[in-house]
Parts: C-alpha cells; sequence; structure tokens
C-alpha cells in the first residue's frame, strides 16, 4: 500500500499525470506518423521490387531498395535512433527536434518492414487484375495505383495493425535521445521516490490498453470492408 500512496501523490496530487498524458500523445504521434511514413515508402518499394527488370533503372532502383531494407531490417532501431541523432545530425549540420527526429527513424525503419508486407500483398493480387488494367490501356503506374494496390492493402490490413503495434512499443526505446514518451514519463515518477513498481504496473497496463484497442480497430475495419466486398 505504501508504494501506491507514493504513486498517487506523484501521479495525482504532483501533477505527474501531466507528463503522462504528454508522454503518451508522443507515443502516439511517433508510432501514427511513423506508420504512415513506413507505408508511403513501403509501397514505393515494394513496387519498385515487383516490375520487370529489363531496364538498367529499374535494376538500379532495386539495388539501391534492397540496400535500404537490409541496414534498417538488419539494425537495432535503436542504433539507427543514435546513428541519426547523434552522428548524421551533427555530421550534416542539421539541428532538428529529438522527437523529428525519433518519427523520421521510425518511419524510414517502418517503411522497410512495410516494403516487404506490401511485397506480398501486391503479389497475392492474381495478375489477371493487372493485365485487365493495361488492356483497358492504363499505364502501368496507374493500374498498380488504382487496381492492384487498393485490394493488396484489404489482404495485409491485420499485418499492417502488426506493424503498428509493435511501433507503439517500440517507441520506448527513444528516451536514449531524451524522448520523453510513455515510459520515460513513468520513469520519472518513479524516480522521484525511488519506487518504480507501481509506475511500472501502470505503464505496462497502459501499453496493454492501448495495444487492445489498437487490435479491436483492426477487427472492425476488417469486418467492415468484408461487408463492403459483400454487398459488390
Amino acid at each position: 500500500m505504501k508504494a501506491f500512496d507514493v504513486f498517487y501523490q506523484q501521479f495525482i496530487t504532483k501533477g505527474g499525470y501531466k507528463t503522462v498524458l504528454l508522454g503518451l500523445l508522443t507515443t502516439l504521434q511517433i508510432a501514427i506518423i511513423g506508420l504512415l511514413i513506413g507505408i508511403v515508402l513501403g509501397t514505393l518499394i515494394a513496387v519498385v521490387k515487383v516490375i520487370p527488370k529489363y531496364k538498367k533503372l529499374p535494376k538500379a532502383l532495386n539495388a539501391i531498395c534492397n540496400v535500404y531494407v537490409g541496414f534498417f531490417r538488419g539494425t537495432p532501431m535503436v542504433v539507427q535512433l543514435l546513428i541519426g541523432y547523434f552522428v548524421l545530425m551533427p555530421a550534416l549540420g542539421i539541428s532538428l527536434d529529438a522527437v523529428v527526429v525519433a518519427t523520421i527513424v521510425f518511419g524510414l525503419n517502418s517503411g522497410a518492414y512495410v516494403s516487404e508486407i506490401m511485397r506480398a500483398g501486391i503479389q497475392s493480387v492474381d495478375v489477371g487484375q493487372l493485365e485487365a488494367g493495361r488492356a483497358l490501356g492504363l499505364p502501368f503506374s496507374t493500374a498498380m495505383l488504382k487496381i492492384v494496390i487498393p485490394q493488396s492493402i484489404k489482404n495485409i490490413l491485420p499485418t499492417l495493425g502488426n506493424e503498428f503495434i509493435v511501433l507503439v512499443k517500440d517507441t520506448s526505446i527513444v528516451s536514449f535521445i531524451a524522448v520523453t514518451d510513455l515510459t520515460k514519463a513513468f520513469r520519472q515518477i518513479g524516480d522521484a521516490n525511488y519506487e518504480y513498481i507501481v509506475p511500472y504496473l501502470f505503464l505496462a497496463l497502459v501499453y496493454l490498453v492501448i495495444v487492445m484497442l489498437i487490435t479491436y480497430l483492426i477487427k472492425l475495419m476488417e469486418r467492415r470492408l468484408k461487408r463492403s466486398e459483400r454487398k459488390q
């Protein structure tokens, strides 16, 4: 009970909940924007990977994409954060807020994973769909954008939801570059009196609730997509 009383004083009486709310907003901001960046980059990379490689340009682009995906999938995200914030920014003479750097790194990292997810989604669509679009006179890019990609997103929606969940949980490492996220906010409450049991238990509970909400929303979207398919 003493540990809970200490937590209550720090969280309610001394306004620790304000830091937690700001940390929650930061966590969601990094994860959501990072996923959006990842979807855009991942879709572009996936298209590069599936287009025919008869000419030099597609081959060169494919090689660049392979290096990009290999780096971001082959190194820990915390290392990518440290390189981005403490190496690249000083080397390039750029000054960006740590939250912006974290969001960019999360987006780049997500793009590497989403590219493979999207590639699998594109390949799951019947090739006849693309050929039918080309037969109607649509350029390859238009046929991909308007016919293939919308259908592939339906197929990979659960996997994209899992990627979002991973990003939310991985935001716990952004404190390495002095970002006050959800994890750091609860740790600061524990630091006040060196009582960490209750803050960390509440931290785990908050993450669990967030993940459950995301899972519920993804299932809801899946149901609506299935209903729309039945009506068609």
